[in-house]
């Protein structure tokens, strides 16, 4: 027995002594290293991915075992084990579906984007938001204001309950003049973003405030293929001219700049001579030690004329056209400046540090009417939002990792701060764009938000378990500038949120996950200080359970199940400068998603959800969550070189829902369809981009509002709407050098 069990010993200690790790860097073009390229043992399902150095280690691996190696928009290859280290060059080839792998980690949406960053390219910093699955947005203020947005049976209005970043530094804007969370993502020229990460649902620890119902996660190019000058121009006076300009592009250094200007008057009777001005530039230097800084800074103007929402009635009794205005006197200015400092420091194959730096200098100014003249019939009910902001932040995250002989262990540890400095945050009610009648509300705004948060990944074979919490500590402080001699009052709270998250990997074309976090959005400043500090972060807490699964090379399935519930909060309405209470709320439903590549060239998309939401503290038939989505559906064809052709047909669909608490006043569905198409010849893009195909009269943004005409004794309440843009075309030349 004895000499039995030395030989046993003896075997393993061979196995073992047998199978190697496998080492090495991947890159690409230029000798530049590749973030995210897969390495899959055919023999023994054991998988790795490059890291943003592009280096990997694949473990347990014996002569002759056959490991492929694949990464989107490149050729894949075969290699056979032979050595325990290997540097490789992968070639860029055509985008095929075939190359995607599903089980890319605790993000399942992770290869959703990107199939659909390969093949759905944007044209505006708003079709940047249509990336999220499910994710719908509306503009209702000329095209200078945020988008409202709608996800997951959330109206989230400008960006209460989505976290929203650009290369690590956060859009959203905290105690907004005009809403919490406002996220106006047009300082984002689109030809700049390279990546897209997005998530829904409050499961990771790397997101914080508002990170409720999900997270997007902009990330702009390192380097340009090309230099490039676009000129475009269409219906309702538009014109637009971009430039994309190589600046250094070498194996250590990267630098280019882009200019993008926007001018059109848009689809509505009056002309809203809205104009835009983007400027953005980044410089990359990486160092021979894998270390890598970035340094990127922008510009963003703009200012617009609009119509805002206008009343059904209005338009049913002929007083006005869909296109028509109460009051043409709406619009606005906005701007913003930003600088961003990235570094990546690189002390070995599993230790690295990532910091981050950022400022934002932010302007805006709004002018609305929403109630006509509801509340002064002489002059109207004109208001003003207004505020001056200084942003500023860092980020500093840790990342660890342990290879032991059957599990690897991943430690993300990271620390941050964020301070917003609000002077003059203003509500006034205005006439006419010029005389200020009353400043209903005028103060100082001052928020910081520190946090740490602790995240580990443990690889066990097929099961990743992904425990993890975040602590955020929020100061708040409001000095109100009506109240002469009143001193500044301020208050604080901190919150724990735990998350936990397992994926259970059953081969490189098939997953499972389930995901239990904990998330929160801060309420406005002004509202902590009303309320004296009672309920400053109210606690989301979701679960989903769900699937990727690649059933065939060319296809790809997603689906999940989830629930999110919220406590109660209060709500700061900018508009009207009060606090509304609302109470518990509870979603839940179900997002379906499909990719599919019919030939070499056209590749399927579609995504629908169903939500069902409602308030727990109201009685059934009064606990409707207004403008909360129900179903939704986006999906397209796209053609990728066809030949020197290139474009795509695209869909969506937003089925009515309850505009008021008891769903007496709906919200009309849409549908809406518009296409593109791209010829290439030589150095030149010629392009035509079309809106709307059909003419459908839809309508973009709905509310159920109080108001009241000029020549109307009694206040009447109804849906007022923006209307959505009806057939429009515009052509398009890009010139590559």
């Amino acid at each position: 027995m004895k000499y039995l069990y030395l030989v046993f010993l003896g075997l393993l200690i061979l196995q073992k002594a047998s199978a190697q790790n496998l080492s090495g860097k991947i890159t690409g073009e230029r000798a530049l290293p590749l973030q995210g390229v897969y390495l899959f043992n055919l023999r023994t399902g054991n998988h790795a991915h490059t890291d943003e150095s592009g280096l990997y280690l694949l473990k347990n691996n014996k002569p002759g075992d056959s490991i492929k190696v694949s990464h989107v928009g490149y050729q894949a290859i075969i290699i056979a084990y032979k050595q325990s280290t290997l540097n490789m060059q992968l070639a860029t080839s055509l985008f095929q579906l075939n190359e995607v792998i599903v089980s890319e980690g605790i993000n399942h949406l992770s290869s959703v984007s990107a199939v659909d960053v390969q093949t759905n390219p944007v044209n505006s910093s708003q079709e940047l938001l249509r990336r999220v699955p499910g994710l719908f947005i509306g503009q209702h203020a000329g095209g200078g204001k945020a988008e409202q947005l709608f996800l997951r049976g959330f109206d989230l209005d400008h960006g209460t309950d989505i976290n929203i970043t650009v290369d690590d530094m956060p859009v959203n804007m905290v105690s907004h003049g005009h809403g919490q969370g406002y996220a106006d993502l047009h300082f984002v020229i689109p030809e700049t973003v390279g990546q897209v990460d997005f998530d829904k649902g409050p499961y990771h620890a790397a997101k914080g405030n508002l990170a409720t119902a999900g997270y997007v996660a902009f990330s702009t190019k390192d380097r340009l293929d090309n230099s490039s000058v676009t000129f475009e121009t269409g219906k309702f006076n538009t014109y637009k001219t971009l430039g994309l300009f190589n600046l250094l592009n070498t194996k250590k250094q990267a630098a280019y700049v882009a200019v993008d200007y926007l001018r059109t008057d848009n689809y509505f009777e009056a002309p809203q001579d809205f104009t835009r001005l983007n400027l953005f530039g980044k410089y990359t230097l990486n160092f021979a030690n894998a270390d890598k800084l970035t340094v990127s800074a922008s510009y963003f103007n703009s200012k617009w004329d609009a119509s805002g929402q206008i009343p059904q009635r209005a338009v049913d009794e002929g007083l006005i056209t869909r296109f028509g205005a109460i009051d043409s006197k709406e619009g606005g200015e906005t701007s913003r400046s930003n600088v961003n400092l990235h570094y990546n420091k690189y002390f070995n194959s599993s230790t690295w540090l990532k910091s981050s730096a950022f400022y934002s200098r932010y302007n805006f100014e709004l002018y609305s009417n929403f109630t006509f003249f509801l509340n002064d019939p002489v002059n109207g009910d004109q208001i003003r939002q207004k505020e001056n902001r200084n942003i500023a932040g860092f980020e500093s995250v840790l990342n660890k990792v342990y290879r032991l002989a059957n599990t690897d262990i991943t430690i993300q540890a990271g620390t941050g701060l964020r301070y917003d400095d609000v002077n003059n945050i203003e509500l006034s009610h205005t006439a006419n764009r010029s005389t200020t009648l009353q400043n209903m509300m005028l103060g100082d705004v001052n928020e910081t938000n520190t946090y740490g948060f602790l995240n580990t990944e443990i690889e066990m074979g097929k099961l990743m378990i992904n425990p993890a919490l975040r602590f955020d500590h929020l100061n708040f402080k409001y000095a109100d500038h009506l109240l002469a001699g009143s001193p500044a009052a301020s208050d604080g709270k901190a919150i724990l949120s735990p998350k936990l998250n397992f994926l259970y990997n059953q081969s490189k074309d098939l997953q499972f996950f389930l995901k239990l976090g904990k998330g929160f959005h801060s309420n406005d400043t002004r509202v902590v200080v009303a309320q004296q500090g009672y309920k400053i972060l109210p606690a989301a807490y979701g679960a989903d359970l769900g699937t990727t699964w690649k059933p065939a090379p060319r296809l790809i399935l997603n689906a999940a199940l989830w629930y999110l519930y919220l406590q109660q909060e209060f709500v700061y309405v900018g508009d009207e400068g009060v606090v509304e209470p609302s109470g518990r709320t509870a979603r839940k439903g179900i997002d379906l998603g499909l990719r599919y590549q019919l030939t070499n060239w056209l590749f399927l998309n579609g995504d629908a959800t169903y939500t069902h939401a409602r308030a727990l503290d109201e009685a059934k038939g009064e606990d409707y969550i207004p403008l909360a989505p129900r179903f939704t559906f986006t999906g397209g064809l796209s053609v990728k070189q066809l030949g020197k052709f290139s474009g795509s047909i695209r869909s969506r669909y937003l089925a009515s829902r309850p505009a008021n608490e008891d769903n007496s006043i709906t919200a009309k569905s849409y549908f809406i369809t518009d296409a593109n198409v791209n010829y290439t010849w030589k150095r030149f893009t010629f392009g035509i981009v079309t809106e709307n195909i059909f003419n459908t009269a839809w309508n973009e943004t709905q509310f159920a509002t109080t108001s009241r005409l000029q020549n109307e004794a009694a206040p009447v309440t109804e849906i007022h709407f923006t209307p959505g843009t009806p057939f429009n075309i515009k052509g398009l030349i890009t010139v590559k050098f």
